[in-house]
């Protein structure tokens, strides 16, 4: 069986726990403690020498070392249900808002916890060298991030879903991103309707409880 590297408390393994869990792809989990640095023990770094997850190791000892990685893995194995889009329309649209939430929203909030935290002291990027923290980074990752989620909110006005009419890998990296953006202070309210409407229609879906 297939084994997912894992980590419960961050974001970016997440996003391949729903993905597996939407597709009913059975695996089993190893959890890798990253406040610990087992990411860039000797033993981690030879399975993924990237010291990030979430990493993915099929039957054949393959293994994918990242989420675009795992996405399109388990696409191609596992058409259904489409989470990349159906149509070739609906395909780049999905990709095209993928990319927008990781560069836009992901980076963004990252960018703003990474340079400001404690916990992130010489750890301002993934991966295994060391990177400073740089506090002018943070205020601008915290206002990129701010300006993007009201670009969110317009855009899912009249919208049960980001990309297309159906869930798909967009709004696996938007929810992802919304609870996420907890450690900047920030939750969909009153000033972004539209986004605590999609996100709370999608509160009860089993695959988002992972």
């Amino acid at each position: 069986m297939i084994t997912l590297y894992d980590c419960a408390t961050a974001p970016s393994p997440r996003r391949a726990r729903i993905l597996l869990a939407e597709k009913a792809i059975p695996h089993h989990t190893v959890q890798i403690d990253l406040v610990r640095g087992e990411q860039l023990g000797e033993a981690f770094r030879a399975l993924n020498p990237q010291c990030t997850v979430p990493a993915l190791k099929l039957d054949d000892g393959t293994v994918l070392p990242d989420n675009a990685a795992i996405w399109a893995w388990a696409e191609a194995v596992y058409p259904e249900p489409p989470m990349l889009g159906r149509t070739p329309i609906e395909k780049a649209q999905v990709a095209s808002w993928n990319a927008r939430l990781e560069f836009e929203g992901m980076l963004a909030v990252a960018e703003a916890f990474r340079n400001t935290s404690p916990a992130m002291k010489d750890r301002a990027l993934t991966g295994e060298a060391a990177v400073p923290q740089i506090p002018e980074l943070g205020a601008r990752g915290l206002a990129r991030a701010l300006r993007f989620f009201d670009t969110l909110n317009t855009h899912l006005a009249g919208r049960d879903f980001i990309a297309t009419d159906h869930f798909t890998l967009a709004d696996i990296t938007a929810v992802v991103l919304v609870d996420f953006a907890r450690i900047i202070r920030f939750k969909p309210g009153e000033a972004h309707p539209h986004l605590a409407r999609w996100r709370a229609a999608l509160a009860e879906r089993p695959s988002l409880k992972a």
